[in-house]
């Protein structure tokens, strides 16, 4: 390592933990060569000269990912007119590259298990165009308030529900068959309260049932907290008790997702804009957030719930991509190891269109490794599954 090249007076302890992982610590040197990532919103696309002209730069188109163009690194798009019109967001090529491997299409019913912060949840939405539905969960009710932003700055939440929720045990299914929203009263002639239209404007009324709501939500942790959905993704019409319908895992193979996003919580050590703060946090911090053992051990026991939850929540046929802004073999390949031991009816799959993207393989074959020095991305981890028909 040449300590000229490297922009981070890196500590010991982390470069001994990239040789352990096989990583060079040279990629932490690539901020200053390292583009920024944008996807401009589809329909935008005529605008692109104005969208230049506005952020005062080249926007470079990337030839491997529809949609996606650079921009220099020091190029912050929240100061542009265009990102305040929704015309564009940001979001790293190879956060775009793990959504494309799920081969999402008109009519797909889809999972994003951790969907904040919520670029990748848009792309989803972007992609599935006007059929279909894609249902977001996150643990931290801020974060997914976040998504819920982002969904209604880019009008892209119609077919969007949002649900505060655990991952590891979130189960419900998506909705394939709306109810008759005419038919008001239970068989025992009671009346039956169904979702209306999702509105942000409420009465006082409503804010005070959504407070209670949240109350009751928190004293029972295990069940899902509906912040959002779109007048399109089945949710209007529904009684409370339909809408937290669940099945047995049997009939999941039949009703459950098409396709499930498991972007999992990890150490962002892959980030070198996350590894740059530990300069201002402290290495202190690094060491506890990064390198502390037993955080890892947690992080991983959580990553292996995660995945196998959603791939519980996946219809036979379907697609799952796991990914982690992680590097490490930890949080990557053993987790895929173990649960391939754990799933007899999960195929690893090759990702077909990864052959002309920049990256390369992992240390389990037909996984992906997305790094700074060999993508000029972020680093990632990408593998896709497959549930096998039984």
């Amino acid at each position: 390592m040449e300590e000229e090249t490297l922009k981070l007076p890196l500590p010991d302890a982390f470069v001994d933990f990239l040789d352990a992982n096989g990583l060079d610590p040279s990629i932490y040197s690539q901020t200053d060569s390292t583009p920024r990532y944008i996807r401009l919103k589809p329909g935008c696309e005529s605008a692109l000269e104005e969208i230049e002209a506005d952020m005062e730069c080249k926007l470079e188109k990337v030839d491997w990912l529809p949609g996606f163009y650079s921009i220099p690194p020091t190029v912050h798009i929240a100061n542009s007119r265009s990102y305040r019109e929704g015309k564009i967001y940001g979001i790293d090529a190879a956060s775009g590259a793990a959504v494309s491997a799920l081969n999402i299409s008109a009519g797909d019913r889809v999972l994003d298990l951790c969907a904040a912060p919520g670029a990748k949840l848009c792309l989803i939405l972007d992609l599935l165009g006007e059929l279909g539905s894609v249902t977001g969960v996150d643990v931290a009710r801020h974060r997914l308030a976040a998504c819920r932003t982002m969904l209604q700055k880019y009008e892209l939440g119609d077919h969007c529900r949002l649900f505060v929720a655990d991952g590891t045990t979130f189960s419900l299914t998506p909705i394939r068959d709306h109810p008759d929203s005419k038919s008001c009263d239970s068989a025992l002639g009671e009346k039956v309260e169904r979702f209306k239209e999702w509105t942000s404007r409420r009465t006082w009324k409503e804010r005070k049932k959504a407070a209670r709501d949240r109350e009751n939500a928190a004293m029972n942790p295990g069940e899902p907290e509906l912040i959002f959905y779109g007048r399109r993704a089945g949710v209007v019409g529904l009684s409370k008790d339909e809408l937290y319908h669940t099945v047995c895992d049997s009939e999941i193979l039949s009703c459950g997702y098409d396709k499930v996003l498991v972007d999992a919580e990890c150490t962002h050590d892959g980030s070198i804009k996350h590894i740059q703060k530990f300069e201002h946090w402290g290495w202190k911090t690094l060491q506890r957030r990064v390198l502390d053992a037993e955080r890892t051990d947690n992080l991983t026991v959580l990553q292996l719930k995660l995945l196998s939850n959603g791939f519980r929540l996946l219809k036979a046929g379907g697609f799952l991509v796991y990914s982690t802004c992680s590097l490490t073999i930890a949080q990557n390949e053993d987790v895929v190891e173990q649960f391939l031991k754990e799933n007899a009816s999960a195929e690893l799959l090759e990702i077909e269109a990864a052959k002309s993207w920049p990256c390369r393989s992992g240390w389990i074959p037909k996984t992906l490794r997305f790094d700074p020095v060999t993508s000029q991305t972020s680093g990632l981890f990408v593998a896709k599954f497959k549930k096998l028909e039984n």
